[in-house]
């Protein structure tokens, strides 16, 4: 069972289904050698017997130095080089660029996604989905104790801003359009959290997103996320995501956080006669109607500035 995301956007016609001619696999690699080949083998074993016109590769180098590229380049794929390590979102930027077709289809070099599940959701885009996610279900590999409740919390977040569930913000095997997503690049991150603000862009502009279950497996080579660098640089995304597509939610939730300061000292200075307490929850309360009103403030002049 799949579970479906899906709100309207009122500035465009929905779709009865998605045409597919062809479909381009975009794999950024960053000192991926061990398992770019077997990737990359895998990638056309899936896709051999898909319905399909055509399909290419596109593995983006990230400054590389251990062959990664090479070996893509021997393995008769498409290949974009950068002279030195700019980051996972910065690659897929340049690899959907690139794309020849406006199916795009992202996966990771390290072989912990089952491409070959790429079929499943290609079914589900052609239903008229703007994208489709793999969920990764399970115990994920080689979470760490830090690692699990982190990524609680960035869900948390990430469903709090977005307003709905979403099973997995920043999975690495998805389908999109290339079209569609290169409107949101100026807002999208050039680094790891690129997944996660893709998902907050679409669900926050109404497009429709479904997810498929898949397995996810142990990853060939070493990690290269820094897990408390790219967790800060991800709450930064959800935020500058809220102020940008929803400014007012931020604004209630700090009116929200004063009112609960402020009434319980309300009372407590009406129980104890505290002039201290009075003045303190006055002030809260003050700040939260400011901040309320700010809020309305900032989602006017964002509507303003979408029209």
């Amino acid at each position: 069972m799949t579970e479906v995301q899906n709100v309207p956007t009122p500035d465009r016609d929905v779709r009865a289904e998605n045409r597919v001619d062809g479909i381009s696999v975009v794999i950024p690699a960053f000192d991926e050698a061990r398992a770019i080949e077997g990737t990359l083998l895998a990638v056309r074993s899936a896709l051999a017997g898909a319905p399909l016109t055509g399909f290419e590769v596109i593995v983006v180098d990230d400054g590389s130095r251990d062959g990664t590229g090479t070996l893509a380049r021997n393995a008769g794929v498409q290949v974009i080089v950068h002279p030195h390590n700019v980051g996972y979102g910065r690659s897929l930027k340049d690899g959907i660029v690139a794309a020849r077709y406006d199916t795009i289809v992202i996966s990771d070099a390290d072989g912990t996604y089952p491409i070959n599940r790429i079929p499943d959701l290609l079914e589900e885009y052609r239903r008229g989905f703007d994208m489709v996610v793999g969920q990764r279900t399970g115990t994920l590999r080689g979470d760490s104790a830090m690692k699990g409740p982190m990524r609680a919390i960035l869900r948390g977040l990430v469903e709090f801003t977005a307003g709905r569930r979403v099973p997995d913000v920043n999975s690495g095997l998805r389908m999109f359009s290339r079209r569609t997503s290169m409107g949101y690049f100026p807002q999208l991150c050039d680094t790891f959290s690129f997944t996660t603000s893709l998902t907050l862009a679409y669900m926050l502009t109404g497009r429709f997103v479904t997810y498929v279950p898949i397995s996810y497996g142990e990853r060939i080579g070493t990690t290269k996320v820094r897990l408390f660098r790219e967790s800060l640089r991800t709450m930064q995304y959800i935020v500058q995501s809220i102020l940008y597509y929803n400014p007012i939610k931020i604004f209630l939730l700090l009116s929200a956080g004063c009112l609960l300061v402020g009434l319980p000292l309300l009372a407590a200075a009406s129980v104890f006669s505290s002039f201290t307490a009075a003045l303190l929850g006055t002030g809260a309360l003050m700040v939260a109607a400011l901040a309320f009103c700010f809020g309305l403030v900032a989602d006017l002049l964002r509507q303003i500035m979408a029209k």
